[in-house]
């Protein structure tokens, strides 16, 4: 299997003029986004928490969050950023995809709209 990659647009919810846009792998096992953290300084993101989260190979590290808008495919969403480092490739998390009734199509690892967001 291929990997899907999609264009998105993350700006910086309290100034929207302030934006920065990168080429996201599509990781449905990833909860929330990943941008590296360079990026969401330059638009002025600071870290508003941290947490704590599981890795494929079952080890726990600890990322800086914020929120963030968003857009990709022609759609929006407020959602949860990690900083990660500067040389980390960003990835879009299914807490994103799922939120705008967006997911990867098994067969060809494209992405396609549903016909609706589930509830």
């Amino acid at each position: 299997m291929g990997a899907t990659h999609v264009t998105v647009t993350v700006r910086n919810p309290a100034d929207r003029d302030r934006s920065w846009e990168g080429l996201f792998l599509v990781d449905t096992g990833t909860t929330d986004s990943l941008v590296p953290r360079q990026h969401l300084e330059a638009i002025g993101l600071e870290p508003r928490g941290s947490r704590t989260y599981e890795l494929a190979d079952g080890s726990a590290v600890r990322f800086d969050v914020a929120g963030a808008d968003i857009e990709f495919m022609g759609e929006y969403v407020a959602t949860t950023v990690l900083f990660g480092d500067d040389d980390t490739e960003p990835l879009l998390g299914v807490t994103a995809l799922e939120s705008v009734g967006i997911e990867v199509d098994p067969r060809n690892q494209q992405l396609k709209r549903r016909p609706a967001v589930r509830l």
